[in-house]
């Protein structure tokens, strides 16, 4: 049973109960045992009278009880109940249920918690044992409806999605801009008592340059309250307020653009950012612990810039090139990966921002020295997301030691290397157009948006965050912290026409319980920041990103092992907010849906 499942049982079981005034008081000796009319004696043929009915105590259930099963008080004979009004209080055109009780009327404060205490009850009775486990990070999820059969051409990127990079890489990278920042751009060097911390920050979050705030966005703009962070320290939710106009409300023309980069608010989309948003944190912690005037935009320009020195001067290259054990993770995977595609036919073809050199040592250790004979075009330096708008850049070729030919390119052939270009050029010489070609990619606008949007090819997100997350959704903390909160915001929600003194206390007390359980299930995934796929209630604006431009995404790319080539992946159908969860697909949750998982054990 899934949680959905779980939520659908609750949402009927709440509307089944309704407005109840006045309530039943159970014996609290008495655990899920409901009192029903129970028909005795024999029935007439033909007829659906009974001669006579007798009130008896049922057994317990052992699920969530319907609206049958629901206790009611009988009355024995013939007499009919009197028709109820229409409408209940704060609801029309619903029928009321009405109770006969000879129980004294409980007051609102203890009617209130009573309802409470029996929804606690069913929601730790319902949740089955190990609800969540059904969660592999091995799966792909589809955002929307994908074919492989109908795929002949695979593209990849080469950072983050062929090579996946250990976690000792952000270290190096965040040490050397550090260092930058203090000999190049003269910093004090009180900062390099900042080390770096890397579960501080988390990708997709928002930095705001004029007022050096990193914080968290939800897909509708509004900062999460609890995730803005100015250097290392959290800013209270006031403060938040009053520098942003009394709301958190960021508005769109301050937000970040098309590609991640506003006029006032950056979006920090890839995963070698992470140590610079570590870097911008330490940097305004540090000035601002030394009680030292500076300007917070100076500050963003100077760290950008010295975390692209890391790159421009070709160390990260040197690091992985000189220790490939250390940085480069699962590579026998990727070549499991591009055996397989090419075993069955398929084209596959190579677009990276990375020098040749950095790209052919890595993929000599991943694949072996022939890793050229899997790809039916090559391209290195590729001046992404640029590649994919421009029309001008031409492709040039290489030769075996690296250097740039001059002849024009004419078509592009199996086995050679080319540099620069643009996809005007390449969708002109390949004829590899639309839904026949699926792109993977680890960067959502460098690598996917355009994809998506002006040219209709399929595109794969790969989100390593997701082996992560996906053990943290699987706990059973996780399930029963989620579970209890989405039920207690269903009751707060049904009840909250109660507005007379005691009622408003016991509802002020609920959403203290209901702000504490936001802040447990967020610090499950990241202390200061959360989930990166969504926000209180809301996704966050990366993962509406991660919707709008990817068919499909997974943690790494052998997650495609555990599939044939002609699966069809599909989106799950989650209900609209107008829409009840009544679908049997509500079942089938999509996180079993990997079949050949057994043929990665020889690799894991």
């Amino acid at each position: 049973m899934s949680l959905k499942t779980v939520g659908a049982a609750l949402t009927r079981t709440l509307w089944t109960r309704g407005n109840t005034t006045p309530p039943i008081v159970r014996s609290p000796k008495v655990n899920r045992l409901s009192t029903t009319c129970r028909a005795s004696g024999e029935r007439k043929q033909g007829l659906g009278k009974t001669k006579e009915q007798s009130c008896n105590t049922d057994r317990p259930s052992e699920d969530v009880p319907s609206s049958s099963e629901l206790p009611h008080r009988c009355t024995t004979g013939d007499k009919k109940r009197p028709k109820e009004p229409v409408g209940a209080p704060g609801v029309t055109g619903v029928r009321r249920r009405s109770y006969t009780s000879s129980t004294a009327p409980m007051d609102k404060r203890s009617y209130l918690w009573a309802r409470y205490n029996d929804l606690k009850r069913m929601v730790h009775d319902v949740i089955p044992p190990g609800a969540c486990n059904l969660l592999n990070s091995s799966t792909i999820y589809a955002n929307n409806e994908v074919n492989l059969a109908e795929v002949d051409i695979y593209g990849f990127d080469y950072d983050y999605t062929l090579a996946l990079y250990s976690n000792a890489l952000n270290t190096m990278i965040y040490n050397t801009a550090r260092g930058f920042l203090i000999e190049h751009f003269k910093y004090p060097e009180g900062i390099c008592k900042y080390d770096y911390i890397p579960n501080f920050a988390a990708r997709g979050l928002h930095y705001d340059i004029q007022k050096g705030l990193l914080m968290k966005i939800d897909a509708f703009h509004y900062i999460q309250p609890g995730t803005v962070y100015r250097g290392l320290n959290p800013v209270p939710d006031e403060e938040v307020l009053q520098l942003y106009g009394g709301t958190y409300h960021v508005p769109l023309q301050q937000d970040s653009g098309f590609y991640g980069k506003g006029p006032k608010v950056k979006q920090f989309m890839d995963i070698f950012s992470i140590p610079e948003m570590t870097l911008l944190a330490a940097a305004n912690d540090f000035f601002i612990t030394n009680d030292i005037e500076y300007d917070p935009v100076h500050l963003f320009k100077d760290v950008s810039e010295a975390i692209g020195m890391v790159h421009l001067k070709g160390y990260m290259y040197k690091w992985v090139m000189e220790d490939l054990d250390k940085f480069i993770l699962r590579g026998e995977e990727t070549d499991a990966v591009l055996h397989r595609l090419v075993s069955q036919g398929k084209k596959l073809f190579l677009i990276t921002n990375s020098p040749f050199s950095f790209v052919d040592k890595g993929m000599t250790h991943m694949v072996g020295k022939n890793w050229r004979d899997f790809f039916d075009v090559v391209i290195v330096q590729a001046d992404k997301p640029h590649f994919f708008t421009d029309c001008i850049k031409p492709f040039r070729r290489l030769d075996g030691n690296g250097d740039l030919r001059w002849e024009r390119i004419q078509s592009l052939e199996k086995g050679q290397i080319y540099k620069q270009g643009n996809l005007f050029d390449f969708l002109r010489l390949t004829g590899w157009r639309g839904s026949k070609v699926l792109y993977f990619g680890d960067h959502l606008y460098s690598d996917l948006a355009d994809l998506m949007l002006r040219h209709g090819w399929r595109t794969a997100a790969i989100v390593p965050e997701l082996e992560q997350e996906t053990k943290v959704v699987c706990t059973d903390r996780y399930a029963l912290n989620l579970t209890w909160l989405q039920a207690l915001t269903g009751l707060m929600e049904r009840l909250q026409t109660h507005r007379d003194p005691e009622s408003k206390q016991v509802f002020q007390e609920w959403q203290s319980e209901r702000e504490e359980l936001r802040v447990m299930t967020k610090n499950l995934f990241n202390p200061q920041f959360g989930s990166i796929f969504r926000t209180c209630h809301n996704p966050t604006y990366f993962s509406r990103r991660l919707c709008r431009f990817s068919d499909l995404y997974m943690t790494s790319l052998s997650c495609l092992l555990n599939y044939d080539l002609s699966y069809t992946f599909y989106p799950r159908r989650t209900p609209l907010q107008h829409e009840a969860p009544l679908w049997m697909d509500q079942l089938c949750t999509g996180c079993m849906k990997t079949p050949y998982l057994e043929e990665m054990s020889h690799i894991r």
